[in-house]
């Protein structure tokens, strides 16, 4: 089935030109570039809005930039469910883990004056409900990987605030320049849980060593995050109907070696 397209009309009232529209490869199969604007559905309206309005003027440093989102001629940041942002130089690298920390870092430090907004939790999706599950306000699905990680489970002293907890795959690198955070999912956790998911994605998908789970923290929190950071992922593999046997036995050294930091 072909990707869906937004209309000629959506496009010209983004400020691009139609005949240049092509789509991209990534973004589940539904994001287009015209020229240096990028088109991609929405989703949920209230959180599309409030991300632009935070991102059209959330300044940036040496550590990191963000895409800039573009206003339709009728000043709307949407147009039937289509939004647009500014294309930003660069290309993901899941193997720069420790970057794509330091990158996030900068990024959370900018906005960790930025107060939770509501949506978070009317959010109803499967990853929603895994950060939920993870920090056991909702009960946690019965899976025995699952079950040995919840008996691990302690208290968690770090602060929460806003974080961007989607970041392996969604920092840009273009050297010199900062890398580009994009495609910000909002969650309201510890800061360095953003890290610690990265940290797991990055040793489940991409072949980095499993000694990154304890040399990329040293926190008394950390080995915590690592666990809730497994939690959420295999959670929301199970919701999104995901998980199988392959996804099992891909995970089961990593949570071995996660539940054997923590038991130090």
């Amino acid at each position: 089935m072909p990707a869906p397209r937004p209309s000629d009309a959506i496009i010209t009232a983004f400020g691009a030109d139609p005949a240049a529209a092509r789509l991209l490869p990534g973004g589940r199969g539904t994001t287009w570039l015209a020229g240096d604007v990028v088109l991609r559905p929405m989703g949920d309206p209230v959180e599309g809005d409030w991300h632009s309005e935070v991102l059209a003027t959330l300044p940036h440093d040496t550590g990191f930039r963000t895409a800039r989102p573009i206003r339709s001629t009728s000043g709307a940041w949407s147009i039937d469910g289509w939004e647009a942002w500014t294309r930003m130089p660069g290309a993901a690298d899941e193997t720069r883990v420790l970057d794509v920390i330091a990158a996030g870092g900068a990024f959370h430090r900018a906005i960790a004056h930025l107060p939770r907004p509501d949506f978070i939790d009317a959010a109803d999706d499967p990853w929603s409900r895994s950060d939920r599950m993870a920090w056991q306000e909702e009960p946690l699905l019965d899976d025995p990987m699952l079950n040995r990680i919840s008996d691990a489970l302690r208290p968690v002293a770090s602060a929460s605030q806003l974080i961007h907890g989607d970041l392996l795959g969604n920092v840009l690198f273009a050297d010199p320049e900062p890398p580009t955070i994009i495609d910000w999912a909002p969650y309201w956790r510890p800061v360095r849980w953003a890290a610690a998911i990265a940290v797991a994605d990055a040793v489940c998908w991409h072949g980095v060593s499993l000694d990154l789970l304890e040399t990329a923290g040293d926190d008394p929190d950390w080995p915590q995050l690592v666990l809730r950071a497994l939690v959420f992922r295999i959670a929301t593999l199970h919701l999104a109907g995901w998980w199988n046997e392959a996804m099992r036995e891909r995970h089961e050294p990593v949570v071995a070696a996660a539940l054997a930091l923590a038991a130090r």
